[in-house]
């Protein structure tokens, strides 16, 4: 039997196969874009078969399969780690939002092997494997961006522009395998594969156009960024190497598709024709490494191979690949219940940070990932097993840290995860609906409020912000039974059926107007 990562596999393969099989549309127009560069513009057939609303929305439902997924790394650290890098990447380069301006979500999954897929509508994913064999942020760079060159160019919209009749049967395949991979991966590989098979002859050689462009994106993004170019050749051989150690598991159509010796030569030679720029990788790069080293297998065996590979990587001379390894060894005590250890390996990679101030070269000042070692402090003393004013301390640091850093959406939710665990309900409630008024479209906010009302025995509200987050989440069916249970409730007031009645109306008509947009069943 398969494991869920198997699925989750299946289904990453799955969409970087999407992704890599779009077709560049021939006649489209050039639009000017920065750095001297002319990158086509869609077609009328193209906006014509697949909107960018009905883009997004398909990314969104895919999404919500993967985010169902044990092997969805739901881990705040991460996920702010990476959407803060991506959206620097976004921001450097103008043209990065393409014409239809993509909102972005970049996420990671559990996986052993090397990869990294974008989604229709800006959604894009990294391999645990891909985070910890990246050797620096310049690397991780050239992969985001070669990534958002293809949500960028609308890969997958202008394949179904150009190929219509045959690309309509591999995007419907993997919608279904999206499915499928809940229950059986076994079933997602074979809906996704015989769909594949009726079209992939014809689309392959359309492929490598779409990778060499989605390379040159990535390269006039990176240096916006200002990264090392470099990076991306270095990288790309790695995953060259890597790849051929996977033969016996990746199809063979995708085995003669990806990382040419011809696409490392174009991008050699763009490398010759830019100055080189040193850049001094973030110290938060090497601390979501620790992290993530620990949180790719979480099994015994899994958590004694990452003790290990933490304990050999202190023997670097880095004072970052130290740092980054002692704050990963706390992560793993934290995981382990041994919260005096956890503390203690944490107090030890801030030391080798404060150590290492004023030892790097001139140049991008490295940070000190001061935002990172708050929020593990927090998870340690929150943690199970603490006593109760080590837990009282970790309300006063936790509202410290909020302040100190107002822009970590991770901090703040811990801030309310520690009020509703001390009890402080009244307050925890009065903090998240702020909150929810100036991060409307955050999950976590009405997830958290839904736990702070149910503690206060708030019936009605409490499944008032539960259909919100199921809302926020793309459920909105599960959202319309949550307002049902609310409507019920014996404490529900005059507002809360007023709102209940507003958002019923809401919603309905979204549902509607997707079923409305869902491809038809033919006869």
């Amino acid at each position: 039997m398969k494991s869920k990562t198997d699925s989750l596999r299946g289904l990453a393969l799955g969409t970087a196969l999407l992704a890599a099989l779009a077709a560049p549309t021939a006649a489209g127009q050039a639009q000017a874009i920065p750095n001297n560069t002319a990158l086509p513009t869609l077609g009328d057939a193209a906006r014509g078969d697949l909107s960018p609303i009905i883009e997004r929305k398909l990314g969104e439902e895919i999404m919500r399969d993967i985010r169902r997924n044990n092997d969805y790394l739901n881990d705040e650290a991460v996920l702010e780690y990476l959407n803060n890098f991506g959206s620097g990447l976004v921001a450097a380069y103008p043209g990065a939002r393409g014409e239809t301006n993509n909102d972005f979500f970049f996420f990671a999954v559990r996986d052993p092997q090397l990869n990294a897929f974008a989604l229709p509508g800006g959604f894009i994913a990294v391999h645990s494997a891909l985070l910890l064999s990246a050797q620096s942020e310049s690397e991780l760079a050239s992969v985001l961006g070669h990534e958002i060159g293809h949500v960028a160019q609308r890969h997958i919209a202008r394949m179904i522009g150009q190929q219509k009749q045959d690309v309509l049967i591999p995007l419907a395949a993997l919608v279904l395998a999206a499915l499928a991979a809940r229950s059986s991966s076994d079933a997602a590989m074979g809906v996704f594969m015989g769909g594949q098979g009726l079209a992939i002859q014809r689309q392959l050689n359309f492929s490598r156009d779409a990778e060499r462009e989605a390379d040159r994106v990535g390269f006039q993004i990176m240096g916006a960024g200002g990264y090392d170019t470099s990076g991306m050749v270095a990288f790309f051989q790695r995953m060259q190497v890597a790849s051929r150690a996977y033969s016996d598991l990746v199809p063979a159509y995708l085995r003669s598709h990806p990382l040419t010796t011809e696409r490392i030569s174009d991008i050699q030679a763009r490398i010759r024709e830019v100055p080189y720029r040193q850049r001094i990788d973030n110290v938060e790069f090497y601390l979501v490494r620790g992290r993530v080293r620990v949180l790719q297998d979480e099994s015994a065996r899994g958590r004694s191979e990452a003790q290990a590979a933490l304990e050999a990587q202190l023997q670097s001379q880095n004072r970052q690949h130290q740092a980054g390894a002692q704050y990963g060894l706390a992560f793993l005590a934290l995981k382990r219940g041994e919260l005096a250890k956890a503390q203690s390996w944490l107090d030890k990679a801030r030391g080798t940070m404060r150590r290492s101030e004023g030892t790097f070269s001139t140049g991008q000042a490295a940070s000190d990932g001061a935002a990172m070692f708050a929020s593990l402090e927090l998870e340690i003393k929150m943690a199970p097993g603490q006593s109760a004013a080590v837990r009282e301390q970790g309300v006063k640091d936790a509202a410290a840290a909020h302040q100190r850093f107002p822009l970590s959406r991770g901090i703040a939710h811990q801030y309310a995860e520690a009020l509703i665990d001390t009890g402080r309900l009244a307050e925890a409630t009065t903090y998240l609906r702020d909150q929810s008024q100036s991060y409307r479209q955050e999950e976590k906010i009405h997830e958290l409020l839904a736990k702070a009302y149910a503690a206060q025995g708030k019936l009605a509200l409490q499944h008032i912000s539960l259909a919100e987050y199921y809302a926020l989440a793309g459920g909105k069916k599960s959202a319309l039974d949550q307002l049902d249970i609310a409507r019920k409730s014996a404490d529900a007031s005059f507002y809360d059926m007023a709102l209940i009645d507003a958002r019923e109306r809401e919603w309905k008509e979204q549902v509607r107007e997707e079923m409305k947009d869902a491809p038809k069943e033919k006869n």
